[in-house]
C-alpha cells in the first residue's frame, strides 16, 4: 500500500512540473507577443498577367465532300503528312431507286429532244440550200440544236454521277469521286471510316466533316485573359508559356492579337489573346497542349523587396506603412513602430520598396490572430 502511495505522489509531482513549464513558455510567448522579424532583401519582381489556353495550329482545314454517297476507301491515317491535291477518300454512290429512275428518264427525255432538234436543223439547212427559207430560220434551228445537245450532255453526266459516282472522262473533264486534300499539312483527325454515309456540302447544309488538316510547323498559343488585366496588355508584349505536358520547358513568344470584344464564360468576362511562338527546334509541340502564358507587363531586377503582407494601408490606400522594431524600447520585448514607405511594382507576393527602407532593415511580422 505504501508503495502505491509513493507512485501516485510521483505522478502528481510530474504533472505539476509539466504545468509549470507550459505556463512559463506561454508567458514567454506573451512577453514578445509572438512577433517575428523579417529582413528587407534585394530581389526581382515580375508584374504579369496570366492567359489560360492551348497550343493550336494557326490554320486548320475541314475536309468535306460535294457529293453524297458511302465512303469506299480511306487512304490516310491520323498523323499522315499530305500535300495539296493528295487523294484522301473515295466516295461511292448510294442513290435511291427514285433517284435512279429520275436520272434515266431525264436522259431519255433529253435524247428525244436532241434528236428532234437535229432533224429540224437538218431540214432547215436543206430548205435554205433550195432557197425556200431564210438564213435566220436556219440560225434559230441551229441554236435549238446546240441547246438540246448541252441538255443531253448534262443529263448523261447527272446519270453517271448518280450511278457511278464519277463523270465520264473526256478531253475536257476528268472529275471523279475522290476527295483530295485542300492544302498541305498533317492529318489531325479522321472522322469517317469505310461504309459511313456522307452528306454533301451545299449552300443550305454544312455537310459531313470527314477530316481536319493543319500545318503543324506554324503553331500559336490561343487563350483568354481576365478583363482586370487586359487593359495592361498590348501587341508585342513578351510572354513565357508553360506547357502542362512539358513541365521542364519554357516556350517564349509575343502577343500578336487581343480581341476587341469580351466573351462571357462561367460568369467571368474574358478576352481572347493570341501569341506568336518563338522558334525552338529543341521543343516538340503538339496541337491541343494545355498551357498557361505569363504575359510580362513589367520586370525589375536587383531591387529592394518586402513581403506585401507586411504593408499597412491608411487614408483609403493612399499611404503605405510598415512596422519596424523601436530601438528606444526597453526590455527584450519587441515594440513595433510605423514607418511610411513608397512602393513600386508588385507580383502579389512581394512588393518593391522605392524609399523608406534599406537593405537589411528588420520588419515586424505580427502573428496571425487566434480564432476562439
Amino acid at each position: 500500500m505504501a508503495k502505491l502511495l509513493k507512485i501516485l505522489l510521483g505522478l502528481i509531482l510530474l504533472a505539476g512540473a509539466a504545468t509549470g513549464v507550459y505556463a512559463f513558455s506561454r508567458g514567454a510567448r506573451k512577453a514578445d507577443g509572438g512577433m517575428k522579424l523579417v529582413d528587407a532583401q534585394t530581389g526581382s519582381i515580375i508584374e504579369k498577367a496570366v492567359a489560360v489556353g492551348q497550343i493550336q495550329p494557326r490554320q486548320k482545314f475541314s475536309v468535306k465532300s460535294k457529293i453524297s454517297g458511302i465512303v469506299r476507301v480511306c487512304r490516310v491515317q491520323v498523323g499522315d503528312r499530305v500535300k495539296a491535291g493528295d487523294p484522301l477518300f473515295e466516295i461511292g454512290p448510294d442513290p435511291t431507286p427514285l433517284e435512279l429512275t429520275g436520272v434515266d428518264r431525264a436522259v431519255e427525255s433529253a435524247k428525244a429532244t436532241f434528236q428532234r432538234a437535229q432533224l429540224e436543223f437538218d431540214r432547215a439547212e436543206e430548205l435554205f440550200r433550195q432557197g425556200i427559207t431564210a438564213k435566220s430560220d436556219v440560225d434559230q434551228k441551229r441554236e435549238s440544236f446546240e441547246l438540246a445537245k448541252v441538255a443531253l450532255n448534262k443529263a448523261e453526266q447527272d446519270r453517271d454521277l448518280t450511278r457511278k459516282g464519277s463523270l465520264a472522262k473526256t478531253a475536257t473533264t476528268g472529275l471523279e469521286s475522290i476527295i483530295r486534300a485542300p492544302a498541305a499539312g498533317t492529318i489531325l483527325t479522321r472522322l469517317v471510316n469505310p461504309g459511313d454515309p456522307i452528306v454533301p456540302l451545299t449552300s443550305y447544309q454544312p455537310g459531313t466533316e470527314m477530316a481536319t488538316i493543319a500545318d503543324m510547323s506554324d503553331l500559336i498559343f490561343k487563350g483568354t485573359v481576365d478583363e482586370i488585366d487586359v487593359g495592361k496588355l498590348h501587341v508585342d508584349l513578351p510572354a513565357r508559356i508553360k506547357v502542362g505536358a512539358l513541365p521542364t520547358d519554357v516556350v517564349t513568344g509575343k502577343v500578336s492579337r487581343i480581341a476587341p470584344q469580351a466573351q462571357q464564360k462561367e460568369g467571368a468576362t474574358l478576352f481572347d489573346v493570341e501569341i506568336e511562338l518563338d522558334a525552338n527546334p529543341k521543343i516538340t509541340l503538339r496541337a491541343g497542349y494545355s498551357a498557361n502564358a505569363d504575359l510580362i507587363i513589367r520586370e525589375k531586377k536587383n531591387i529592394l523587396t518586402i513581403p506585401e503582407r507586411l504593408v499597412l494601408w491608411e487614408d483609403g490606400g493612399k499611404k503605405s506603412f510598415v512596422e519596424i522594431p523601436d530601438e528606444k524600447a526597453k526590455g527584450s520585448k519587441v515594440e513595433p513602430k510605423k514607418v511610411e514607405v513608397e512602393l513600386g511594382i508588385s507580383d502579389g507576393m512581394n512588393v518593391e520598396v522605392v524609399s523608406g527602407l534599406s537593405k537589411g532593415d528588420k520588419l515586424v511580422q505580427r502573428p496571425p490572430k487566434e480564432i476562439s
